[in-house]
């Protein structure tokens, strides 16, 4: 299936539908900072007309160092971001790490997401699938920095082997290019639409540079944060059915990734844009 509906949402994400942002905070610092990050999307989305999705991590896992900043966990991750969907009436998306996240994340988040370095693990998908599935959401599944775009469709496979009626969306977010640095195949959007799915492109982590943040000394991972706008731009132009994307008021100041997070006040010229391309593309 091409579209992915949201049926409590009346909201549908894929081929002639709306360009569709899953947008919000890397990882959740506190319930005030993720409501008025949340609120000035929901505004902007509002005016342009774009299908919003709120994201947020309750814990990042994927650390770089043990002393990294995760987040709140799972209990009070989920606690707040219930909060945030009853205070602005939005789906949420958030990523699991384990199979015994997937009923209660499901039970909270529209998008049950898959982090990248996860997406073959078999027990995981099937959870999540299954979880999605039974909740009326969907599965926002990453491609691995190491995984050709073609191949997803193992991903997908195993998901509707579980949950034969699960909806899918993959994202694309880059893949390894040498050590410390990424490299997006725009090609690979096409490639995996093809699959029968909606394609987001992650344009905050695919310029991400691994383990390579001079501010820490490797001990987190670097960013070119001047280039989510051209990676988000170039695939939208591409043909991408969604953009993923995570503002800070401080990027400097946020607690994970700050060196690959936008700006929120950027987030208005940015997002206008892009809807002027997917408008174009499709037209």
């Amino acid at each position: 299936m091409s579209v992915v509906h949201l049926k409590s949402w009346n909201l549908s994400i894929g081929a002639g539908q709306p360009l569709a942002v899953i947008a919000g905070v890397n990882v959740l610092e506190s319930l005030d900072l993720a409501l008025n990050v949340g609120r000035e999307l929901q505004a902007i989305t509002t005016q342009l007309g774009l299908p919003f999705v709120f994201k947020a991590s309750f814990d990042k896992a994927n650390r770089s160092s043990i002393t990294s900043y995760r987040g709140p966990g799972l209990k009070d991750g989920l606690a707040i971001l219930a909060e945030i969907k009853r205070v602005l009436n939005v789906p949420i998306a958030t990523d699991i790490h384990e199979v015994e996240q997937a009923r209660p994340v499901a039970a909270v988040a529209e998008l049950v997401q898959i982090p990248a370095f996860l997406c073959r693990q078999t027990d995981l998908v099937v959870a999540a699938a299954r979880a999605a599935q039974a909740a009326g959401g969907c599965l926002h599944v990453k491609k691995a920095q190491f995984l050709a775009s073609w191949d997803c469709k193992n991903i997908i496979s195993k998901a509707r082997e579980a949950a034969p009626g699960v909806e899918i969306i993959l994202c694309e977010r880059g893949a390894s290019f040498g050590y410390n640095n990424l490299v997006v195949d725009m090609l690979g959007i096409g490639q995996m639409q093809a699959l029968g799915v909606p394609v987001s492109i992650d344009a905050t982590h695919a310029v991400q540079l691994p383990g390579a943040d001079p501010r820490t000394n490797g001990g987190s991972t670097g960013g070119r944060r001047e280039g989510v706008p051209i990676i988000a731009k170039a695939a939208v132009a591409a043909g991408a059915d969604a953009v993923f994307l995570e503002f800070h008021p401080e990027p400097d100041k946020a607690l994970c990734d700050g060196p690959s997070c936008l700006p929120l006040d950027g987030a208005a010229g940015l997002l206008k844009t892009l809807k002027a391309l997917h408008g174009a593309v499709r037209a």
